[in-house]
């Protein structure tokens, strides 16, 4: 089964909105085994939205759409859905009786505008919004389903787990699937698949993707057989192979982050961490506070951007700093050091580096940085070089201390 995704909005394709929805269904979709192949955005015009909707149900089995379907003026998908449908729209008095009462226990009056929502196709199925005013909608007709979500990226994400995935399970026809995701980090996507090639045999109906990012490289695995048994079976095949080339690279699978690895490896030891920061700003306490339960195992940060934060908070001594500068090996050890002792933690990371545009030299180019690590019975710093792109350095940077904590846990040297 194929899908094809239209986002809507004339936001969308004049760039003044990031589409970040296609991106999160697509991911959806290919859980379940939905291949997307085609992506598309079309404007707030009912004449283009209708030849856009024909074309994507003329090509795929299942077209899902986001935005339009809001109470204002400029809202306009469900007229262009009953064009290509032949339907009608038809008051549902059920849909603004469940406004109106949704927006009562706010406080609040439902305003006359509003109403409009409660106008959907005839013979629509229609998928309850729990965080919004507007309903998804589903139709289903000569073996294609048409599905228009709502375009507020939150709204649209629950619809989609909630209804449209569990929906879509149901429906989907053919051999069996299995989609497995590993993620990486530490290693170029170059790297990966010259490793993987080495003695790989890709079983008929195996196909291996690549999906890189500042973060690591992720590697997405699908797979289609007879039953969803012999599809599983062969997932695995190939994650063994991966897994027996390239398996200190993997820090875990689908879901897992970084962050949330390392968290339960510090609760599975009962240990501790804290952080010291200068380039990063702030990053990497954020990152691993980002995980919920992080106060059992994070004690806390310090941002020490100046050198005399460093040698005021972190006890780094003037004449270091003088012979070595900030961005060295010595000053990511003393940080470090520094750090664990000031929160009596089992573990300290610190980072210092140029994340740019500005401040390189030819001894110490943008991009430039040093990850610290101190624990109880060491304490060491590695030099990386990670490029010109501020943002990108400062991604890489967090990334690249939580993967050094994560190898010296798990003694992968």
């Amino acid at each position: 089964m194929n899908a094809e995704i239209i986002t809507i909005g004339d936001e969308i394709i004049t760039g003044h909105t990031i589409d970040t929805n296609a991106a999160f269904i697509a991911k959806a979709l290919g859980s379940i085994g939905v291949e997307v192949t085609y992506r598309s955005s079309v404007g707030d015009s009912i004449e283009h939205m209708e030849e856009a909707f024909r074309l994507a149900l003329k090509r795929t089995k299942v077209v899902i759409t986001t935005g339009g379907l809001g109470p204002t003026d400029d809202d306009i998908t469900k007229k262009a859905i009953v064009k290509v449908f032949r339907r009608n729209l038809i008051f549902h008095e059920e849909v603004l009786k469940d406004l109106q009462e949704r927006f009562a226990k706010r406080g609040i009056k439902l305003p006359a505008i509003n109403q409009n929502q409660a106008l959907l196709p005839q013979g629509a199925t229609f998928l309850p919004n729990k965080s919004g005013s507007a309903v998804g909608i589903c139709l289903a007709e000569k073996g294609r389903v048409f599905i228009a979500l709502p375009g507020v990226p939150f709204e649209m994400e629950q619809i989609m787990i909630d209804e449209v995935i569990p929906y879509l399970e149901k429906i989907v026809t053919g051999k069996g699937t299995s989609v497995k995701l590993l993620r990486t980090t530490g290693i170029m996507e170059s790297k990966l698949a010259e490793l993987l090639a080495v003695d790989l045999r890709t079983e008929l109906g195996v196909r291996l993707a690549y999906l890189p990012s500042a973060r690591g490289v992720d590697l997405r695995i699908l797979a289609s057989g007879e039953n969803n048994e012999e599809a599983k079976q062969k997932s695995n095949t190939l994650v063994r192979h991966i897994e027996s080339k390239v398996g200190r690279y993997i820090y875990g699978q689908d879901t897992d982050t970084l962050e949330s690895v390392i968290g339960q490896l510090l609760i599975d030891n009962d240990q501790t961490l804290a952080v010291a920061e200068s380039c990063t700003g702030g990053e990497l306490g954020k990152t691993i506070t980002s995980v919920s339960g992080a106060s059992k195992y994070f004690i806390g940060g310090l941002i020490t951007y100046a050198d005399s934060a460093k040698i005021d908070l972190l006890s780094v001594s003037k004449s270091l700093l003088e012979k070595h500068g900030a961005v060295s090996q010595e000053c990511a050890k003393a940080m470090a050091d520094g750090c664990r002792k000031k929160f009596d933690s089992d573990y300290a990371l610190s980072i210092t580096g140029i994340a740019g545009p500005e401040g390189g030299s030819e001894e110490k180019p943008v991009g430039t940085t040093f990850i610290g690590l101190s624990s109880r019975n060491e304490t060491y710093a590695i030099q990386f070089n990670f490029g010109t792109l501020r943002e990108i350095n400062r991604t890489r940077a967090v990334s690249s201390a939580l993967e050094t904590l994560r190898r010296y846990i798990l003694d992968i040297r």
